[in-house]
């Protein structure tokens, strides 16, 4: 067992928010224990191997990166934590496919000229709302720059007279923003195309939200890394180890150690207890909530954790070829749906229309093996709705059905021949991500971002946070949602919280400590002038020299 506080700071969960903050709190020159469950770090930042091909866990691409001249948030975040692996910038930010009379197949590209040429190839009408969108995108970047400079107490008034349209944005859903702007159905349609990757649909999710997103892919293209999302975990995870953090491998925390309300540390699996002045959670609250005892949590708590719905999560087929990207003729990001607008009904179904097809190859030409390629289709689903007639029984017939179903699509849709070239397949589930990172209910977006409990009611409603003394958050369930780039900066964001903390308290303590000397000082010069003897240690006066040995 541990002794008591052999760390400054403990993180559960070796996460895109448990490694960024790892490194930034022991930047700070404190004691750091990193504990996850696994036996590799990064959680869903990871890849696995099938046969001779390597897939992507869990990312598509990277929003916000930027470019060399004009880096983005994350670039700057990856810079500043000394992490320096490739990446590849497509330009090409989607293919979208809507099937049916009203469909229509275009892609859209990055940089700002390239975008709007491409809108209005297809959509020759949306000239002038183009115009507002990219000047509305121009002034919520302002807005934050703004916000950020005030660390994020602005003035109403500059607010309201400067950023008008920032407000609006942030009180508004995409669909009533797009409105407003005049795009027609198609070129809302193509707009609203990356919705799946917040996980909210286009009338619910809160336009500033998405516009901020748009806003990176736009100026920067989709950033790919070339050795996949588990380099950058690894980077993290070595340059925390440089830095002095310690981090512990398959050690899967069990309990989370109280003294009195406050939690002073954790227990995990084998036993072993270690405590510290501070403990991060990069694990969902429902899940410390059910290792904390229910006296101890409090009722604001219980029930603003009742009343959170959990975000949607994922139908993943991972497939091998014996056939180049180019043979196949598949670019990197193609979304494919049966309608132009999306909705909860749309996820609910058994096997939704709307999914997205990734070939990483066609980015990183030499990903997999010369002459092969992987494929990698996601379905958005909502998880309390979706495999309500799955049982244990029919779990492995439901995996092969939803497979065939969706190649047997993609195939139609893209004129592609996918099914003779399969050598490597697999599929996950919600399950299988509630198995993988205990996830209730296989969410792979923490809470929803919709109505009451959106991005902006979140920022400016601090008291519906959770609040377990001892304990901060990060990862994909706090303010801004999940994504690799919001759960990176997530651990900056927490680790800078703790290090405020641990600075306080150990100035605190030296203004203790120097009151204490103080206060003995003053007892001693008080004692010689009066002639009486100083007080001891205990406030009671010190016996006086006899100028005799005792018993002698």
């Amino acid at each position: 067992m541990a002794n008591s506080m052999d760390y400054d700071v403990i993180i559960v969960g070796a996460g895109n928010g448990g490694l960024t903050c790892a490194n930034e709190i022991a930047s700070n020159g404190y004691r750091v224990l990193l504990l996850d469950k696994h036996n590799l770090p990064g959680g869903v930042a990871s890849s696995f191997v099938r046969g001779r091909f390597e897939y992507e866990a869990s990312l598509h691409e990277l929003c916000d990166l930027g470019t060399e001249e004009h880096p983005g948030k994350v670039k700057l975040l990856l810079d500043r934590l000394g992490v320096s692996e490739p990446f590849e910038n497509e330009m090409t930010l989607f293919r979208t496919v809507v099937k049916g009379e009203n469909g229509y197949d275009v892609s859209v590209k990055a940089g700002r000229e390239d975008f709007v040429r491409s809108m209005l190839e297809i959509c020759p009408e949306s000239g002038k709302s183009l115009e507002k969108l990219l000047k509305l995108l121009d002034s919520t970047a302002k807005a934050l720059e703004y916000n950020e400079r005030t660390h994020g107490k602005p003035s109403k008034l500059v607010m309201l007279l400067k950023y008008s349209g920032f407000l609006i944005s942030a009180s508004h859903s995409l669909d009533d923003v797009l409105l407003s702007l005049g795009f027609e159905d198609k070129a809302r349609s193509i707009l609203e195309t990356y919705w799946s990757y917040l996980g909210v649909p286009a009338n619910e999710i809160n336009a500033f939200h998405y516009l901020e997103m748009m806003f990176g892919y736009i100026n920067g293209g989709a950033a790919v890394p070339r050795n996949r999302s588990y380099a950058i975990s690894l980077a993290l995870a070595d340059r925390a180890l440089d830095k002095g953090c310690e981090i512990r491998l398959d050690s899967e925390v069990t309990e989370f150690i109280l003294d009195g309300d406050r939690i002073c540390g954790v227990k995990i699996a084998s036993g072993e207890e270690f405590r510290a002045r501070e403990v991060v959670s990069n694990i969902i609250p429902h899940n410390v909530a059910n290792m904390l005892p229910s006296d101890k949590v409090r009722d604001r708590d219980k029930k603003l954790l009742n009343a959170r719905r959990f975000g949607i999560s994922f139908l993943c087929i991972y497939i091998g070829l014996d056939v180049s990207a180019e043979e196949l003729g598949m670019n990197y990001t193609t979304f494919i749906s049966d309608s132009l607008f999306s909705d909860r009904n749309t996820l609910r179904r058994q096997f939704p229309d709307v999914y997205v097809v990734n070939c990483l190859n066609a980015v990183v030409d030499d990903a997999t093996p010369p002459g092969t390629s992987t494929l990698f289709i996601t379905v958005p689903v909502y998880p309390q709705y979706f495999m309500e007639d799955v049982t244990a029984g029919n779990y492995r017939a439901f995996k092969n059905a939803a497979a065939e179903h969706y190649i047997d699509d993609c195939e139609r849709t893209l004129g592609v021949s996918i099914r003779e070239h399969i050598e490597e397949i697999s599929v996950t589930t919600p399950v299988t991500f509630a198995r993988y990172f205990n996830a209730p209910e296989g969410t792979a977006y923490g809470y929803e971002l919709s109505h009451w409990d959106g991005l902006m009611a979140r920022m400016l409603d601090k008291i519906n946070k959770f609040d377990f003394d001892g304990l901060t958050f990060c990862g994909g369930h706090g303010e801004t949602g999940d994504g690799f780039g919001v759960t990176y900066l997530s651990g900056i964001e927490a680790a800078e919280k703790v290090v405020r903390s641990l600075r306080f308290k150990d100035r605190l303590t030296k203004i203790r400590n120097i009151t204490r000397i103080a206060r003995k000082d003053a007892d001693k010069s008080a004692a010689n002038v009066s002639g009486k003897p100083a007080a001891d240690a205990s406030g009671k006066p010190a016996a006086k020299a006899s100028g005799k040995m005792k018993g002698a």
